[in-house]
């Protein structure tokens, strides 16, 4: 049992609250390696187009989506501590095999296979069969993200049935927009840190350093993560706090605070509104987001020519921006509070709101030909309300099910979502390569018509930097393409709430 009977309450669940943050962090930054690494290195090292990167964040996306409707019921089942750190084992091992896809690339071209990465980079190098290169090398990235996902998968459910056993409903989104305020710090360390570590040690040493961050983590969970119903710093006063709205009967705890009751599956999730509802707004959502993750620097890099390094202080302004997303736990507080609503009607109000600022994103592209920066603080700002939006919609899951569905449910919703990110990582390489060679002119004649051995060919990597070189005006027509898919991301939100708002029109919590 807790131990404490002082009349002061404690406030450990705030701690708990910062160990997710980390984990969160840490996260992001695993998964934002690749996106600033691979324009400077991959490309020129394996030759990759934008469908190449696009074939892999989306494969990734797939392969999270199906990892989360799964990852949901394994946290359930394994409860919270021990599933949780499986998770973050497995994708720091997925974040670290990125490193060494350079020497397997090597190895299985050239039969080089014990050899450093300078070395690997040589070898590859003398292969004459491009193709084989871009194949071989994308196969085993897609490898390496695969593992990254499975373990990733984990990350939300984990971090949203923990959230839901240390806080009432009434906190969830305040506890649940600060943990997930992780991803926009990772997002924010990334361009600050890792096109640096690439450029001084390899990218290869940026996978393995950022990778190793998360055994760091599991040491800390280990020790200092236990339910509150058992753990000695969380005192009565605050365990009756925290417990204050149970939803449903009490949970059966083991000795180690573990749910050992019946649990709740996958095939009993499916039947209720409430779960269509969160997974219908994940899936209209989390590929926003994710395309502004995995798209911005290459966005910066095609639109804009910068490199990952001169791309840094554009991408920290960004995701600051990003962090006015704290708003998203305090503003339902508010409407709970101040206008006695109910957790989900105010959840719901706020998320409302939200959905409006992603508007912004219409003008971004037309915005860019006045300066940069245009585009770069209207991503911020969608950004900023996606996280917002995101940290309400993850709480209606504690809204309205019993914990022991809660990760169950998270799951459901990031399946969902994921297959959302895999339909615009996809769409996106693939619209931006046929843009780039079907809709790009050059001194006001189509590039095909201009040079129709590309109807067949490959465009060389340093084709277009040639042409500039040599006078040439060219008109982009990635632009075009980037403008369909920013139009896409904002309206999204509004699309995603009015469906949701007609599945589950009041609040309803789910007792079975």
């Amino acid at each position: 049992m807790n131990q404490g009977t002082t009349s002061k309450m404690t406030n450990f669940r705030w701690s708990i609250c910062v160990l997710l943050f980390f984990a969160t962090t840490v996260n992001y930054l695993d998964r934002q390696v690749l996106s600033l690494t691979w324009k400077d290195y991959m490309q020129p090292e394996f030759h990759w187009d934008n469908n190449d990167y696009g074939n892999i964040t989306a494969l990734f996306s797939i392969f999270y989506a199906v990892s989360m409707l799964f990852a949901g019921k394994f946290i359930d089942w394994m409860d919270t501590k021990k599933g949780f750190l499986w998770a973050i084992f497995i994708w720091s091992i997925g974040a670290v095999l990125h490193a060494f896809c350079g020497i397997a690339t090597s190895g299985i071209l050239t039969g080089n296979w014990f050899v450093g990465f300078e070395t690997a980079k040589e070898h590859i190098g003398t292969v004459q069969n491009i193709s084989r290169v871009i194949n071989v090398s994308v196969t085993l990235f897609i490898f390496a993200r695969f593992v990254l996902a499975i373990g990733e998968a984990g990350n939300f459910p984990g971090a949203i049935k923990a959230t839901a056993e240390y806080f009432p409903k009434k906190d969830r989104a305040l506890a649940t927009s600060i943990f997930n305020a992780g991803a926009t710090v990772g997002a924010l360390a990334a361009p600050l840190s890792i096109p640096f570590i690439a450029k001084a040690f390899g990218w290869e040493m940026a996978f393995i350093i950022i990778g190793a961050l998360g055994f760091v983590w599991m040491g800390f969970w280990i020790f200092y993560y236990k339910k509150p119903e058992v753990h000695p710093k969380v005192n009565t006063e605050e365990l009756n706090y925290i417990q204050q709205d149970l939803e449903d009967a009490p949970e059966k705890l083991n000795e180690e605070g573990e749910d050992v009751g019946k649990k709740f599956t996958l095939a009993q999730s499916f039947k209720y509104r409430q779960t269509w509802a969160f997974a219908f707004g994940k899936f209209m959502t989390d590929g926003v987001w994710w395309f502004y993750l995995f798209w911005t620097p290459a966005y910066l890099s095609s639109v804009y020519g910068m490199d990952s390094t001169q791309s840094a202080l554009p991408l920290f302004v960004l995701y600051v921006i990003t962090l006015l997303s704290i708003i998203g736990g305090w503003l339902p507080k508010v409407f709970v509070e101040k206008f006695g609503m109910n957790p989900y009607a105010g959840r719901m109000r706020a998320m409302l709101i939200f959905a409006f600022f992603p508007l912004l994103a219409l003008f971004a592209q037309s915005g860019g030909k006045i300066s940069y920066w245009i585009p770069v603080l209207i991503i911020g700002i969608a950004g900023a309300a996606h996280q917002a939006w995101s940290a309400n919609i993850f709480s209606t899951v504690g809204d309205m099910f019993p914990k022991k569905a809660i990760a169950t449910i998270t799951g459901i919703g990031g399946m969902a979502g994921g297959i959302g990110s895999f339909l615009i990582n996809k769409s996106s390489g693939k619209l931006f390569d046929f843009a780039h060679k079907n809709w790009t002119t050059v001194d006001g004649v189509p590039l095909l018509q201009k040079f129709p051995q590309f109807n067949t060919e490959r465009i060389p990597d340093n084709f277009f930097s040639q042409l500039k070189e040599s006078g040439a005006v060219i008109s982009d027509g990635i632009n075009t393409g980037y403008m369909i898919i920013f139009s896409v991301c904002a309206v999204a939100y509004l699309i995603a709430w009015f469906v949701m708002k007609a599945l589950v029109p009041k609040y309803k919590v789910i007792t079975d």
